[in-house]
């Protein structure tokens, strides 16, 4: 799959320079290594507290020594990116409607709305707040545009998060996207200080590269890695950086589990996105002609997944929970419906010989366009 990049530092001008409008309609989204010990990674055999009308339990996985259900719940489309924000009580609805189906592990952003997310979020999960796991996350600088990830400014935004979240620790503090002007150390350094004095419990990065990942986990053990990750997009089997994570004991989230809605099977050609509210209106994967060129793997996951008596949908997060055990998908949703399809996807199994037929099939259908948009791009960490 061919995308157009460029190098991070070489665009740290471009970065800093960025309007506050495209901090906030561009940088908001939100994906087989080396062996290891099974107890490393075993998955928990404890559950958590909910259940289903039909099917298991909710098991839990552990990135890093962080314990969260194997299903997290991302809550950036709720309030922003993905058209116009859902209805604030709705929203809290959906929230707490996750966790008593036995979501424990929660995914904002300060970027989101901006701060909107994050008001939600600590508003939906107040009343069971010491029950539940949430991440957020800081990195840019929505005042004045463009990323910013010097210690100062970590620290003053972290105080902003905590209140919005209404709590006194926030339990895995991702760098939203590797500022090139701050050497990784330095932002390591920090979390390793605001872990110690209690503001934060776990260190996480999103979308940085397997060097980074292992320079800052030098300096203070990362708990989780977040990058984009789906039957649509692979590259983190490509660039080392499921391999570092696997290798140096650090949990993976991949955001955009479902191809950021590709993969339900929803959208087709016809299908038009506004710009005005939708990121991936933006996205050349997202034209008209590109989601028509993909409807060949949109054909094969709706027939694996008649088969399966399945859905396209619960296919594409059971395929991520089966590549490893320490691997944390958070399919986003405004929908109850689709909150329940995707949290029934725990109790779909695939054998060895179905993901060798999806891997075969797959392997021969070209994904047409790349993932996010030149100047999504350039805030991704791609080092060497």
């Amino acid at each position: 799959m061919e995308k157009d990049r460029k190098t991070p530092g070489s665009n740290s001008q471009d970065l800093r320079t960025l309007s506050r409008r495209d901090v906030l309609i561009n940088s908001a989204i939100v994906g087989t290594g080396l062996a290891v010990s099974p107890l490393s990674w075993a998955t928990t055999s404890d559950r958590t507290h909910g259940t289903f009308d039909e099917g298991p339990v909710m098991q839990q996985r552990k990135l890093g020594n962080l314990v969260v259900s194997e299903l997290g719940s991302g809550c950036m489309s709720i309030s922003a990116n993905y058209g116009p924000p859902a209805d604030r009580a709705e929203g809290i609805k959906l929230i707490r409607s996750a966790y008593e189906k036995g979501v424990t592990f929660f995914d904002t952003a300060e970027v989101y709305g901006p701060h909107t997310n994050e008001d939600l979020v600590g508003e939906a999960l107040a009343p069971f707040r010491d029950q539940v796991v949430i991440a957020t996350k800081f990195g840019f600088d929505i005042e004045a545009g463009g990323l910013n990830s010097r210690p100062e400014h970590i620290r003053a935004v972290i105080e902003g998060s905590l209140k919005r979240l209404r709590t006194d620790h926030i339990d895995l503090y991702y760098q939203h996207r590797v500022d090139p002007s701050v050497p990784i150390e330095e932002v390591a350094g920090v979390m390793r200080d605001l872990i110690k004095e209690g503001k934060v419990l776990h260190f996480g990065l999103s979308e940085a590269s397997a060097s980074t990942i292992r320079r800052a986990h030098a300096v203070q053990p990362v708990t989780a890695v977040q990058t984009e990750y789906s039957l649509m997009e692979r590259d983190v089997e490509r660039n080392g950086v499921l391999a570092a994570c696997e290798q140096l004991g650090i949990g993976f989230v991949p955001w955009g589990p479902l191809g950021m809605g590709y993969l339900p099977g929803t959208l087709n050609g016809q299908a038009r996105l506004d710009p005005k509210t939708d990121l991936r209106a933006g996205f050349d994967r997202f034209s008209p002609e590109n989601l028509a060129a993909n409807t060949p793997i949109i054909d094969f996951l709706k027939a694996f997944a008649k088969r399966k008596g399945a859905t396209p949908a619960q296919i594409s997060l059971t395929w991520l929970l089966a590549q490893k055990p320490w691997i944390v998908p958070i399919p986003g949703t405004r929908s109850l419906n689709h909150l329940e399809e995707n949290l029934a996807s725990v109790s779909v199994q695939l054998t060895s010989a179905d993901l060798s037929e999806i891997q075969t099939a797959l392997s021969r259908l070209k994904v047409h366009g790349g993932r996010m948009n030149e100047m999504q791009m350039r805030v991704v960490d791609q080092a060497e």
